[in-house]
């Protein structure tokens, strides 16, 4: 069983940057989908993006153009680089990964493992 564990989370002003990286350990595969999701405060957890095993991206919306998912799968290590952060952007990141597709599909239930999550704080 796969394990991720997140870090790269703080305090940052509008316009800023941050770089989120996951760690996967355990019974890893390079044939997971890896992914980031968040959840704001008193909102939902949301899909942000996902990265297939075999290269191919996916984001939400609202982050295209300003976040980059990236992984190295020799290091089982995936990145989000997020730039132009917005106050909205404020939430608990979270790492996953996906055997099944799901993530893929910006689906966040029943995947095969969750990080306990970073906190990313964008203030104006």
């Amino acid at each position: 069983q796969v394990q991720v564990v997140e870090s790269g989370g703080g305090l940052v002003q509008a316009g800023g940057s941050l770089r989120l990286a996951c760690a996967a350990s355990g019974r890893t595969s390079s044939r997971y989908i890896m992914g980031w999701l968040r959840q704001a405060p008193g909102k939902e957890r949301e899909f942000v993006a996902a990265i297939h095993w075999r290269g191919g991206t996916n984001y939400v919306n609202s982050v295209k153009g300003r976040f980059t998912i990236s992984r190295d799968i020799a290091k089982n290590m995936v990145y989000l680089q997020m730039n132009s952060l917005k106050p909205e952007d404020t939430a608990v990141y979270y790492c996953a990964a996906d055997s099944s597709g799901r993530l893929w599909s910006g689906e966040h239930d029943n995947l095969d493992a969750w990080g306990q999550g970073t906190l990313v704080t964008v203030s104006l």
